[in-house]
């Protein structure tokens, strides 16, 4: 047990504990930690223990079928979950989707989609970015135009995670073309088998198929499908992707991706000697355990700051911005222990390629993939500008 935590807090570890070795199953674990594909069928079957649990939703609360935990439970339970090789939980439903319409949606559309979410019927994507439009969000072209009691979509978005295997897609559209790039963007759900629309694949850098391309030609969705006001969904908008940068700090994979490097440096030699006690290497690791332990804490205030607030604030963009960069940084050490054995082998998915276990099977491939992650969810360049001007006020 973690000392550092309240008597309560241990208690509520052991039994976090207790359930992943007694309900994770061992082909579940095992995929993960060789670091290979996860199939969807893996990752479901895995929410599916979780939701029976009550325990797939964390930051949702009781009144919506969440377990209602704190900042400190939710991190003891990622944190426990890593360290057990357990699936990352997909975010797109239950992490940005759920909270989105708990605080802008219709009661008919919580009632309607929120259960689905947490028994696996509708599985989600998100659709933001677009070609040149990335970043610079505001800038998206996407059309949705009225007509009676639909809308007609016509566009492109891009970098659909996980899209070959969704169900629904959330995606942000300009409703008036007319109107600044922020106030003319609207919110809407839209169902994946609505005709006129085709998702084509896109191979990765490591060769990986995480993400896709999705083509929206005269898409008509219900009108009952825009979530929150027309033209007001720049507001939902970021609120999104504050839950979503909080989730792109992996704090959790990030501890076990360090424990992994460790043990590690510890078996590979280097001058006769274990690579750890090498004085460059061991420097650049405990530079990164430094800053992964001020992220830990960070991480724990800003979840503080939200069950307060009711949601995360312009501050997650400090986790996205380091978390990244530790994950990176982590991926960088595995590579420079591993040498020649980090040649390039195999493929890996998002699910595992980010935080997955550093030993030589699919290493190369979790180092190519990792570069992406101070891109998406917004690049740390453009973070660092939110910072500047909500933060510092420059």
């Amino acid at each position: 047990m973690d000392l550092s935590y309240s008597p309560e807090e241990q208690a509520f570890q052991a039994e976090v504990r207790g359930f992943l070795a007694t309900h994770l199953p061992e082909h579940i674990s095992s995929a993960v930690r060789a670091g290979g594909e996860l199939s969807k069928e893996i990752m479901e079957e895995w929410h599916a223990l979780l939701n029976a649990q009550g325990w797939l939703a964390t930051t949702w609360p009781t009144t919506f079928g969440g377990p209602g935990w704190s900042p400190v439970e939710r991190h003891i339970f990622e944190e426990e979950c890593c360290r057990a090789y357990a699936p990352r939980i997909v975010p797109f439903g239950v992490s940005m989707l759920g909270p989105v319409l708990q605080k802008f949606g219709s009661k008919a559309q919580q009632d309607h989609y929120l259960p689905r979410v947490l028994d696996g019927t509708d599985w989600w994507c998100q659709g933001y970015s677009e070609p040149g439009a990335g970043s610079d969000l505001a800038s998206l072209k996407t059309r949705a135009v009225r007509d009676g009691d639909h809308y007609v979509i016509n566009g492109q978005k891009t970098w659909t995670t996980l899209g070959q295997h969704a169900d629904w897609i959330f995606c942000l559209c300009r409703t008036d073309p007319e109107a600044k790039p922020q106030a003319g963007i609207s919110f809407i759900l839209v169902d994946l088998n609505t005709p006129g629309i085709e998702m084509r694949p896109i191979k990765l850098i490591e060769g990986g198929h995480e993400v896709n391309e999705v083509f929206f030609t005269d898409v008509r969705v219900p009108v009952g499908n825009l979530v929150g006001e027309e033209n007001k969904g720049w507001t939902i908008a970021k609120y999104l992707l504050t839950h979503e940068r909080t989730g792109i700090a992996g704090v959790g994979f990030s501890i076990q991706a360090l424990e992994e490097v460790k043990a590690l440096a510890r078996k590979l030699r280097r001058g006769g000697r274990p690579l750890i006690e090498d004085p460059l290497f061991a420097a650049r690791l405990a530079r990164v355990e430094v800053d992964l332990e001020a992220m830990k804490i960070t991480n724990l205030r800003m979840l503080f700051q939200a069950q307060k607030q009711g949601a995360p604030g312009p501050e997650t963009s400090i986790l996205k911005i380091k978390g990244t960069l530790i994950n990176q940084e982590l991926r960088d050490l595995a590579r420079r222990a591993l040498g020649p054995m980090a040649a390039p082998t195999g493929v890996a998915s998002e699910s595992n390629l980010l935080f997955g276990p550093p030993d030589t099977g699919n290493n190369a491939a979790r180092y190519f993939n990792n570069r992406k992650t101070s891109i998406f969810g917004g690049s740390n360049e453009i973070q660092r500008n939110i910072l500047t001007k909500t933060m510092l006020e420059l």
